[in-house]
């Protein structure tokens, strides 16, 4: 049986939203059809079970984009955490106390912290402990709480009491992905409401997410991003990634290069 115009767009749609997070109206123009067209095309395609409706669009179901494995996330997108962590890593100042959120990107950043100076980290991320641990000059505050196997992290009521006593300079958050005006989307509420509670105790705010988590929304769980605050992220970031950010009145943008082998890493500032 021969597929059917409506098809085709249908299953070139799934093809886009299976790498990115894509809103009606982007659709629309690239297809050259009208807006209702493709309202009925994304709501076949989540009956179905293929993608998610979010607000003005679709992300890929997670039915199709599982939450990665820790060995996943220590492979993937290695040397864009790594340039992120070099980044953020330059934000930190002798004396500080901070937050550090579960993440691979967090944990590279631990990496960066030794002989950084005296600190005093707080953090769930059991991951980042042994690197933390080295330095003599940092304080660790560990949040107890119920482990996340799937992200070596704590998480419940007894991480949130922890923290709920403690303040912070600085937050360096993760997250499975990073909407402009939503948050930060997560697979459990008990990470997206810890996330939460991290945000209210820190002076300032830092997220930390590579590329490829900027406008995914494939997770059930939502922190908003209410107040001030800087997202780090790599070059390899698009302007169509960037720019839902930057029409933000509340969002600071730092841009990390990969250095290659033999490069020096260079960093700018969008404002």
């Amino acid at each position: 049986m021969a597929v059917t115009k409506t098809e085709k767009r249908r299953n070139a749609i799934l093809a886009i939203v299976s790498r990115e997070e894509a809103n009606v109206e982007a659709l629309s123009r690239h297809f050259n059809v009208s807006e209702s067209t493709i309202r009925r095309d994304l709501a076949e395609l989540a009956n179905s079970g293929r993608i998610l409706r979010t607000y003005g669009g679709a992300a890929l179901s997670l039915a199709h984009r599982p939450e990665s494995t820790m060995d996943e996330r220590l492979t993937a997108n290695r040397a864009q955490k790594e340039a992120i962590a070099r980044l953020a890593a330059t934000r930190v100042s002798d004396g500080d106390t901070l937050i550090l959120d579960v993440g691979t990107t967090t944990a590279a950043l631990a990496a960066q912290l030794n002989g950084h100076g005296q600190l005093h980290v707080i953090t769930n991320n059991l991951t980042a402990l042994a690197t933390l641990a080295q330095d003599p000059r940092i304080a660790l505050t560990v949040l107890g709480g119920t482990l996340r196997k799937m992200s070596m992290g704590t998480v419940g009521p007894l991480a949130e009491l922890a923290l709920s006593r403690i303040t912070a300079d600085k937050v360096f958050l993760g997250a499975d992905g990073l909407v402009a005006g939503r948050g930060l989307c997560e697979a459990t509420l008990d990470q997206a409401a810890l996330k939460g509670k991290m945000i209210d105790q820190a002076a300032e705010v830092f997220v930390l997410a590579d590329a490829s988590k900027l406008g995914f929304a494939g997770q059930q769980a939502w922190t908003p991003l209410d107040r001030r605050w800087t997202l780090i992220t790599d070059a390899g970031a698009t302007r169509a990634q960037l720019e839902p950010f930057e029409a933000l009145p509340n969002v600071s943008i730092l841009i990390a290069e990969v250095a290659s082998r033999f490069a020096s890493e260079a960093t700018s500032e969008l404002a």
